[in-house]
């Protein structure tokens, strides 16, 4: 890419907010004033760097490559550096491996983990992306949308796709969702592989917003622990929110675990 690619390259890339995760060619000429045929090269070479990825209906998202960009910087930036101490105290008190991930369109991005000694076969790296809605994370971080938000978000469904525990639709999802929400947490069993148990809890900053999630994996059977567990994970959640300027007293308790959440 030329020193002039790189520029408008980058100015792709400064499109894609929070609030606008995903973008069409046509969008992205209106807001840089370049004809298609500039816009779909650029487009091109951003994939082969695995920066940003093609969306099934044909929108634009950032991809995970994006994160090797600012490595160094995500080191020291100031949610992963926070929430290490609060989750390796939580894996080490309790043997579960931990992560922190923050939503990137339609997929968790995983920031930081903390592998416990008897780490889960199929532990996610730092860097790496799974779908949002077939993950407890994910869930998490779908939380805060509207439903209109998540309508829009999943155009037209065509990014959901079904499996054990997975909602194969979008108002399968809200459902998911809207238990998660009411019990303040995520739960699943059996997600990542057979016997492998996952909780998830948002992180808020000063408004309350969902701005990352937490997990804690495990592999074993839900027992009776699983109550104490879930409290552990949302108190170690707060903790990290409250660290962000969030209010001591967080709003929502957690219940007891659901097995049948996946």
């Amino acid at each position: 890419m030329s020193v002039p690619g790189l520029a408008r390259g980058i100015a792709v890339l400064r499109l894609f907010r929070r609030d606008r995760a995903m973008l069409s060619p046509a969008e992205i000429c209106s807001e840089l004033d370049l004809p298609r045929s500039t816009v779909h090269r650029l487009l091109t070479e951003l994939i082969d760097l695995g920066l940003i990825r093609r969306e099934c209906d044909g929108r634009y998202a950032l991809d995970s490559g994006v994160l090797t960009l600012g490595f160094e910087y995500l080191a020291s930036n100031d949610l992963v550096a926070l929430s290490a101490p609060i989750l390796e105290e939580l894996r080490d008190r309790t043997n579960w491996s931990t992560h922190l991930a923050v939503r990137q369109g339609t997929r968790a991005l995983y920031l930081s983990r903390y592998p416990a000694q008897a780490a889960v076969t199929r532990n996610v790296v730092v860097g790496s992306s799974l779908p949002a809605h077939a993950t407890v994370m994910g869930r998490v971080l779908l939380s805060d949308l509207e439903p209109t938000e998540l309508q829009t978000l999943y155009a037209d469904g065509a990014s959901l796709g079904g499996g054990q525990g997975v909602p194969a639709s979008l108002s399968e999802l809200q459902r998911m969702i809207d238990v998660d929400r009411n019990k303040g947490y995520a739960a699943a069993d059996g997600f990542f592989e057979s016997g492998v148990i996952a909780i998830a809890a948002p992180v808020r900053d000063m408004s309350l917003k969902v701005v990352a999630a937490i997990n804690a994996i495990h592999a074993g059977v839900a027992g009776e622990n699983m109550t104490a567990m879930a409290s552990a994970v949302v108190a170690a959640a707060n903790a990290i929110s409250r660290l962000l300027g969030a209010p001591a007293q967080m709003p929502v308790v957690p219940h007891a675990f659901e097995g049948e959440e996946a």
